[in-house]
């Protein structure tokens, strides 16, 4: 064990956060009180470029940390990926497709300069709610749902600070974004793509999400419909898992929590009976570095120390 690798076992880790429209980095310590995030860098990438640009973006990102070499990493990934090789699966799911069939751990232990010890790759909407749990808005709580709102939809379920990814209790593989609303795949209602698709066939602009929040506000009906229904129907995929799952909280996180006030009070108006209790829906304490702080957890986890 060098001398480096200590820093990770006396508390220091690397984390990446890797995103549909950029990369965030961060060292992460892990002493005796909750974690704490040191030196947040964000570096732009594109989902659809080529896996250079890619890899590119997401080493670059982690060169950008004064960090020393030999740490271990916890590396937030979005799927369909293989996280115990390291190797993306991405297919026709609207980014990374270039990446599909990369060692995408290999290639970063080759490209980071200050090379990783260990890289662990966890699901990026796990590492989001495991983040909020370790410090955030699910601590304390027994049983929660994690909710992503970016690129896509991502999902995490919780029990015990366990995540649950199978059995009656959860949709297929933990993932709210394998259902369907109103006959078709969520996302083709709930995601940055689909709002910007169903603004642009209505009003012939095409704008970003935050753009047509900015509408809504302003109180042009189009946009307030369309995010309306979005989240409407994110409520109604849920409402039955939340019946069976009974958590206590669920939190939501992602890009597109910057618009909260106009998401939650739609997605409130999904559920009905049971599921409308009050407090159950919250906004991420931390939606900049949970999944930071949750891919170091599980990593820890992984190693027996957390």
């Amino acid at each position: 064990m060098t001398a480096d690798k200590n820093l990770s076992r006396a508390g220091l880790y690397g984390a990446l956060d890797i995103g549909g429209t950029h990369v965030t980095g961060a060292l992460v310590e892990f002493g005796d009180h909750r974690p704490v995030v040191r030196e947040m860098v964000r570096t732009s990438l594109r989902a659809d470029g080529p896996a250079e640009h890619l890899l590119s973006a997401i080493a670059s990102c982690a060169d950008s940390l004064a960090c020393p070499a030999g740490l271990d990493w916890g590396v937030a990934v979005p799927g369909p990926f293989d996280h115990a090789r390291g190797v993306a699966l991405y297919e026709s799911v609207g980014k990374f497709d270039s990446l599909r069939g990369v060692a995408v751990g290999e290639e970063l232990r080759a490209r980071i300069r200050a090379w990783p010890s260990t890289l662990t790759f966890v699901n990026d909407a796990e590492a989001f709610l495991l983040g909020e749990w370790s410090d955030g808005a699910a601590s304390g709580h027994r049983r929660a749902i994690g909710i992503t709102l970016g690129t896509g939809v991502g999902s995490a379920f919780l029990a015990d600070g366990e995540i649950v990814a199978d059995g009656p209790l959860v949709p297929p593989q933990g993932c709210v974004d394998l259902l369907s609303y109103d006959r078709r795949p969520l996302e083709e209602t709930v995601s940055r793509r689909a709002i910007m698709r169903a603004y642009r066939d209505r009003t012939g602009v095409a704008l970003d999400v935050h753009d047509i929040a900015a509408r809504a506000r302003g109180g042009e009906p189009v946009a307030r419909t369309i995010l309306d229904h979005a989240f409407h129907a994110l409520g109604r995929a849920l409402e039955p898992w939340l019946l069976r799952f009974a958590p206590t909280t669920v939190v939501v996180g992602g890009s597109m929590i910057g618009s909260w006030d106009l998401v939650e009070p739609a997605i409130w108006s999904g559920l009905s009976g049971p599921c409308a209790t009050p407090g159950v829906l919250a906004r991420a304490a931390h939606p900049a570095s949970a999944a930071l702080v949750g891919a170091v957890h599980e990593l820890r986890r992984t190693e027996g120390l957390g």
